[in-house]
């Protein structure tokens, strides 16, 4: 396993500036956002000749690529397609399905020249309340039919190109825990190139144990989030896991934290990726709001780089 990061919290100024930030924190890889609103790449500029310059900067800083990740545009697959998602692309919903789409597939060709496999992100959902069987007691079922259609092509291309689209499991999104990845999976006759961006905090936001989501679903795993996540307990008792408001918001009931600050068990999530055959990069992602960029990104590599496994385990080769 590798220690990498998601440049979200790196310098914003330019690519160089925030791989060499990546380099200096000791980072190996990095996963990079390429949705319009990135500060860093161009994706249209991308695609027309400006990857060279983007695979050269990564080489001369020595630092691998985890992933393209586009979870914005993605969340437009099956939206919400109201006023929510018009900071994302205003039109409508067939226009911004349509947006999703070609904004994906442009992902994944941009992923194939820059030489890596994997494209993690959203497929959004109509509404994350479908998860409650009321007024409509089939809403997440009547959502089955639009992933499919808007799926299986779209794997497809990913399949022609190389690439895996990596779904992230939140609770904003059709699949959210162990059982919504599982039907995913049939829904798509279990397409090889429909996988996971595994995020351990999103999971504990769904009241879902990461580990056995691991256990589960480890083989179609092929990026993970160094996230980590806190119930607090004391504020959790009277706004619940789900309050509104800012993320940074003091007595929010759950928070976003670095690894190590939160309640993800990562030796036992990390030798379940081990048995699970996870050979990749745990990319750290930082959302804690009590720290700052740098710091924050600091403490992470501190705890995760310790604890990562570079040998596959022994398997019938016993010293014992």
């Amino acid at each position: 396993m590798k220690l990498g990061v998601c440049a979200q919290a790196l310098p914003r100024t330019s690519l160089a500036d925030a791989l060499r930030a990546a380099r200096e924190l000791g980072f190996e890889a990095i996963e990079l956002p390429v949705d319009a609103r990135s500060p860093w790449l161009d994706l249209d500029a991308a695609l027309a000749g400006g990857w060279r310059a983007i695979a050269t900067a990564l080489r001369d800083h020595g630092l691998a690529l985890s992933a393209l990740s586009n979870h914005q545009e993605g969340q437009l697959l099956l939206g919400p397609h109201g006023e929510e998602s018009d900071p994302i692309f205003r039109g409508t919903p067939e226009q911004k399905v349509d947006y999703a789409l070609r904004r994906l597939r442009q992902t994944a060709e941009l992923a194939r020249r820059l030489e890596v496999d994997v494209v993690c992100g959203f497929t959004g959902c109509a509404a994350w309340s479908r998860f409650f069987p009321w007024p409509l007691h089939d809403g997440w079922e009547r959502m089955e039919a639009p992933f499919r259609e808007r799926m299986r092509p779209l794997l497809d291309d990913f399949a022609k190109l190389g690439v895996r689209f990596a779904h992230e499991c939140h609770p904003l999104q059709f699949a959210y825990n162990v059982e919504t990845a599982a039907r995913a999976v049939a829904l798509l006759d279990g397409h090889p190139s429909f996988c996971f961006n595994l995020d351990p905090a999103n999971l504990l936001l769904a009241g879902v144990d990461p580990v056995v989501f691991v256990a589960e679903h480890g083989a179609r795993v092929v990026h993970v989030h160094g996230k980590d996540g806190e119930l607090v307990a004391h504020h959790a008792a009277r706004s619940g896991l789900l309050a509104h408001g800012p993320w940074q918001r003091r007595d929010r009931g759950f928070r976003f934290r670095v690894p190590g600050w939160g309640d993800v068990p990562w030796r036992r999530l990390i030798s379940e990726l081990q048995l699970a055959g996870y050979r990749g990069v745990i990319a750290v992602e930082h959302e804690d709001p009590t720290m700052s960029e740098r710091e924050g990104l600091a403490q992470a590599a501190a705890f995760l780089r310790p604890l990562l496994l570079r040998d596959p385990p022994p398997g019938e080769r016993r010293w014992w």
